[in-house]
């Protein structure tokens, strides 16, 4: 018989937490990373509208943002994160550093894989009179589209681990059960748990995107 301090429904309430964190700050660290990558690509030198000074502001920005340990951001932006959810704990606490971490992160991602578009087909697309705008959407998003996948596919991955690291500090979710009773209660049975969980959570996210990656790439 093995013995533990927690039960079945607190581990499904830390799996369930820990998937709104993901899922929340998922979607809206997109909405702001991706066309954060979109700008650091059309605005650099040699760019579809280039703009030396926008992108001189902007690219350190995310820089600095970027430099800082998920831990570190967490608790440097605690006022900020009261202001807009009226708390630092619990998953609505760990939501906002999640997505402050993960929007520019998302931004270098989408960043690299525009930039592996040959340049060819933005010259094309030129030649064809697209605007800038129709340049992005219709050739240069679709040709990253495959690269793009992979791309938040690896967001995917890292909040996952943000969302553990969160726990540290009551995050809630499922690193803040392996904190909680796996570390400090010295429970074996949680910590193991929660690392296997994890462990098969990653596998499964990284197994679908290298699925519809490749299969966009053979369309």
């Amino acid at each position: 018989m093995i013995e533990t301090a927690i039960t079945l429904d607190q581990f499904i309430q830390a799996l369930h937490d820990t998937l709104v964190m993901v899922s929340i700050s998922l979607v809206i660290g997109s909405l702001i990373g991706i066309p954060l990558g979109i700008l650091l690509v059309v605005t650099r030198p040699g760019g579809l509208i280039k703009n030396r000074t926008f992108y001189n502001i902007l690219n350190p920005v995310i820089n600095i943002i970027r430099s800082l340990p998920f831990i570190i951001l967490m608790v440097a932006i605690i006022p900020l994160t009261r202001l807009i959810v009226n708390t630092t704990i619990g998953t609505p606490g760990a939501i906002v550093p999640l997505i402050i971490f993960i929007a520019p992160y998302i931004g270098r991602l989408v960043e690299n894989s525009l930039l592996d578009v040959n340049p060819g087909i933005l010259e094309a697309a030129k030649s064809m009179g697209a605007t800038p705008l129709q340049a992005i959407w219709y050739f240069l998003l679709p040709e990253a589209l495959s690269s793009l996948i992979l791309a938040l596919t690896t967001a995917t991955i890292g909040l996952i681990g943000a969302t553990a690291m969160a726990g540290t500090v009551g995050g809630g979710g499922i690193g803040d059960l392996a904190i909680t009773y796996g570390y400090q209660r010295f429970d074996t049975f949680v910590t193991v748990t929660t690392a296997i969980v994890l462990i098969i959570t990653v596998q499964l996210i990284q197994s679908l995107g290298n699925l519809f990656a490749s299969k966009i790439r053979r369309e």
